[in-house]
């Protein structure tokens, strides 16, 4: 009987998460309280629901669900390192510390040196500021998308997939000429590194320079011929009779 329900347990959570994956959240979270009602132990479900409720702006919800994760699975980092940022955001401060501090002790003890704790937990602080800014950006709330993109790259100066992030952010909010100048940045820095020349000739093509925008692309072709996005961009171009692009 106990092997049944466990495997009714597994299929609903994989349903669950599938329902996550389709941005279905309230199908998402009427499994996880299904899965709830047969095992109140169930802490992937807690913290799935903690962050569809923070998601959906439920701080209140989401923060009994994050603590009752964290009951459950006093080391769940993912769940720390959510309330800490919850509890930051609405100016619970010390609630935040000592919530950072513990995650950073736990990790600290598993960690070869405090360094390599430190560096850890940094990610995983900059990935959930990074989620928070897709969040926000696909909202059309840029101010605070910029704000968690800047706090990723303060966390985690390594990631340049958030820079490309800013510079689309900025160009939304009309600030081009900065738009242009991070690119730039990122491309001097990483040469190879091929979205920032594609995302580059975007921001071209939506100024009206179809030249400049399809050299990039081309660019992007010559060093990698079979790169769908560049060689999509560059056909839309040639056969395009407008210069707006999304």
């Amino acid at each position: 009987m106990l092997e049944t329900q466990n495997t009714k347990e597994i299929e609903l959570l994989q349903k669950a998460k599938s329902c996550l994956a389709k941005g279905e959240l309230t199908n998402a979270q009427m499994i996880y309280d299904e899965v709830i009602n047969q095992n109140e132990n169930s802490v992937e479900s807690y913290f799935n629901l903690a962050n569809i409720f923070h998601i959906q702006g439920q701080l209140g919800k989401a923060i009994k669900s994050f603590k009752k994760t964290l009951d459950l699975d006093p080391n769940h980092t993912d769940a720390a390192i959510s309330l800490s940022i919850i509890y930051n955001d609405i100016g619970k401060y010390d609630e935040a510390k000592i919530i950072f501090e513990r995650a950073n002790e736990r990790i600290k003890k598993r960690s070869p040196s405090g360094t390599a704790g430190d560096v850890h937990i940094n990610k995983k602080f900059s990935l959930k500021h990074y989620e928070l800014g897709e969040l926000y950006f696909s909202y059309n709330r840029f101010d605070e998308a910029l704000f968690e993109y800047n706090k990723v790259v303060s966390l985690d100066p390594e990631n340049i997939e958030v820079r490309i992030k800013m510079a689309k952010t900025l160009a939304k909010k009309g600030f081009t000429s900065r738009a242009f100048d991070e690119l730039r940045k990122i491309k001097n820095e990483y040469p190879s590194y091929v979205p920032a020349r594609i995302a580059m000739g975007v921001l071209y093509y939506a100024n009206g320079n179809i030249v400049e925008a399809q050299t990039e692309w081309q660019r992007v072709l010559a060093k990698d011929p079979y790169n769908k996005e560049a060689s999509m961009y560059l056909n839309l171009s040639k056969n395009a009779t407008e210069t707006h692009l999304e």
